[in-house]
């Protein structure tokens, strides 16, 4: 065969090479190459007292190299999927997954691990190494090294199966998303749909050479129908479309469908938790969090549940109210509430989303966000145009400090075809030593806005502006470590139910005159937001909070009740406990149609099952923290040197809890999540 670009050395991927023909067969020598290091540094370890360089230190190597073929692999093809890359994804997943299960049972290297931790070897190590040996044996447990060979094999076998599951289950999301579209020839069919949506719906048209607009289930097609089209028959339409995506019912019903697989999932989870001695799989998915039980979590929820269900209630019935009398829909249906809300948002406080479009243009509010970056962290963020690009529409940057490159990123910011949908940070690189110098971070930062169209830069909504600076949080967390060893660099190591606090944090310089004065900018005029406007955008914040509250509360407790309760779950089993979960925390109506569970990603072909609860947990030391810049001013730039030092830079070099302490002076409290929530205490 010719070179394969996968099995080479590489500052950065070169995208531009990689084909799907290349993947397997780099995989295969990658995971060969790897077998072979590892049996020889375990034998090493046997016969010679390991240290960390004899030993930590290669095996880390070895780890590395097969992370950097697989990373752009797997990032194409959430991004650029293709019948070829998915189906060499596909054949690479239970290899992977063989390869991750005879590692974290290699007894050899088990032990070479367990030498580490003994009187000499281990007094010389670095409080970081120490970390991360304690975090490796913990792995090992975890991964079923103690069980004997019979379950060993039967650990493999889950864990194999659950890595295939879980990709169909996103290939089914993906392709059900794409099944369906309706195409409309009359605008006033679309009446109420804002212009900047018709561009997009337009655009989708004659990119099929379809005369007039097609609107499709991709979210900067769906929300803006959903939210502002006049006719409730099309809202219906489409809303059911979307809602029952991989499953059993709506338009697609049976072809892609999620149930028999989500079932399957769980039914595996359950059995690999009792494996390693676990009585449920939210108990083992607990066992790397800060949380310290599913009781605990349930408490946490239930608790805001207490405080949020009340209010949310009221701020139901008013929506109600309003839309019989002012819209005249006498009874909401789930396709109305959005509608019904905006307009009510409307009326309430004179803003849209809409309306702030035209103050948001993507590539001002990119470069506003480098500058409170910047400002806060005391770096430069420069693009690098010369860097191999994936697509037309990519950017790459770097990151550095006093002259001095610190990391770099990938910006993937709108939406396309074979792209999946949603929001995400992936790391490309991770800082680590090497032997020939210091490996410096690489992010891909992926979001699925609105495409420019007609030469005009797109226009971002408010809720998009936030989702960026979210995502930029999690980026900053993988590039600003200064962390050395891969296993707790950046996010690697972070209990995950603490990794959403820097993506949180960054979301509040959205909302403050100093922060939107970077960013927001009229795409005509250059005129920065209005007082006027900044403030119905404050006053109109915490409208509907508390529905939104309960919404993230009903998905966490589905989510840890699922893994917590259901013995042998069976999709009404799954439907049932959805059901009683929406009964005491869900104010909006629910149609028995309703498939949400068939899509949900994050708990299903994600790495939040029996964790999606670490939103919520997170925002607490998020909205803490942010507190304490309220205190001394949001660039108050020594307290951000101090949110530098002692959050992103510690990556997971020491325990969440430890670090919010170190930053905060005191243990987290509740009390400025409700106030910044708008939650009355109840």
């Amino acid at each position: 065969m010719s070179r394969n670009p996968l099995l080479e050395s590489h500052e950065l991927p070169p995208f531009a090479d990689i084909r799907a023909e290349h993947v397997v067969p780099a995989v295969e020598t990658l995971l060969d190459e790897s077998r072979e290091a590892i049996d020889r540094l375990a034998q090493q370890a046997a016969n010679t007292p390991p240290t960390w360089q004899s030993f930590a230190a290669p095996l880390e190597a070895v780890n590395d190299r097969l992370s950097q073929a697989w990373s752009p692999i797997s990032h194409l093809n959430g991004t650029m999927n293709t019948p070829e890359l998915r189906e060499a994804y596909q054949a690479c997943l239970e290899k992977l997954s063989a390869f991750s299960t005879w590692m974290g049972q290699h007894e050899g290297l088990f032990k070479g691990w367990q030498a580490l931790k003994q009187g000499d070897v281990w007094a010389q190590l670095t409080p970081a190494q120490q970390r991360a040996v304690e975090n490796a044996l913990r792995d090992f447990r975890l991964a079923g090294v103690d069980l004997p060979a019979d379950k060993k094999a039967r650990y493999g076998e889950i864990q194999a199966r659950l890595s295939t599951l879980s990709n169909q289950f996103s290939n089914n999301v993906l392709d059900s998303t794409q099944a369906w579209h309706k195409d409309i020839k009359h605008l006033d069919e679309l009446a109420g749909v804002p212009e900047s949506a018709l561009d997009t719906l337009k655009a989708a048209a004659d990119a099929k050479g379809i005369d007039g607009y097609r609107i499709t289930l991709d979210f900067p097609s769906f929300f803006p129908v959903i939210s502002y089209a006049d006719s409730r028959e099309l809202r219906r339409e489409v809303y059911t479309a979307f809602i029952t995506r991989a499953s059993d019912q709506g338009p697609v019903a049976g072809k892609f469908d999620n149930s028999p697989i989500l079932e399957e999932i769980l039914v595996l989870r359950q059995e690999l938790a009792q494996l390693l001695g676990f009585d449920t799989y939210a108990d083992y998915s607990l066992a790397t969090k800060m949380a310290d039980s599913p009781e605990q979590v349930l408490d946490f929820l239930n608790d805001l549940a207490r405080r949020a269900v009340p209010q949310a209630k009221e701020e139901f019935a008013e929506l109600s109210d309003f839309a019989r009398d002012e819209l005249g829909i006498e009874s909401l249906a789930p396709w109305d509430v959005t509608y019904a809300s905006e307009k009510l948002r409307e009326a309430r406080h004179a803003i849209s989303q809409e309306q702030l479009r035209p103050y948001f243009p993507a590539p001002r509010v990119v470069d506003g966000l480098f500058q409170v970056v910047e400002r806060l962290f005391g770096v430069r963020v420069e693009e690098a145009p010369d860097v191999p690009r994936y697509h037309d529409d990519i950017q790459f940057f770097r990151i550095t400090e006093q002259g001095k490159p610190v990391a770099g990123f990938y910006l993937d910011l709108y939406a396309r075809e074979s792209k999946r949908g949603g929001a995400w940070m992936a790391d490309c690189r991770v800082r680590r030593q090497t032997e020939n110098g210091l490996q410096l971070p690489v992010a891909f930062l992926t979001c699925n806005f609105t495409a420019p169209v007609g030469g005009k830069p797109a226009l971002l909504t408010h809720d998009e502006v936030t989702t960026l600076f979210h995502e930029f949080g999690h980026g900053l967390h993988h590039m600003l470590t200064k962390q050395d060893i891969a296993d707790i660099s950046g996010i690697n190591g972070v209990a995950w139910d603490a990794v959403e606090l820097p993506s949180q944090f960054m979301e509040n310089y959205c909302w403050e005159r100093e922060g939107l004065d970077l960013l927001a900018k009229h795409v005509e005029t250059g005129e920065p937001l209005p007082a006027e406007l900044l403030e119905r955008l404050q006053a109109a914040k915490n409208f509907q909070s508390a529905m939104g509250m309960v919404r993230q509360i009903e998905f966490s407790l589905f989510d840890l009740r699922l893994h917590h309760e259901l013995e042998a779950p069976r999709a009404h089993d799954v439907q049932t406990l959805l059901d009683n979960v929406r009964s005491a925390t869900s104010v909006v109506p629910v149609v028995d149609f309703n498939r949400f569970q068939n899509s949900f990603g994050h708990i299903f072909a994600g790495g939040y099952a029996a964790g999606y609860y670490s939103y919520k947990w997170a925002e607490v030391l998020s909205a803490d923290a942010w507190s304490a810049f309220e205190e001394e001013g949001i660039f108050d730039p020594a307290t951000g040197l101090r949110f530098r030092q002692e959050i992103l830079e510690q990556g997971g070099a020491r325990e969440a809890a430890e670090l919010f302490r170190a930053f905060r002076g005191r243990e987290p409290s509740v009390e400025p999540l409700l106030r910044h929530s708008g939650i009355r205490a109840a």
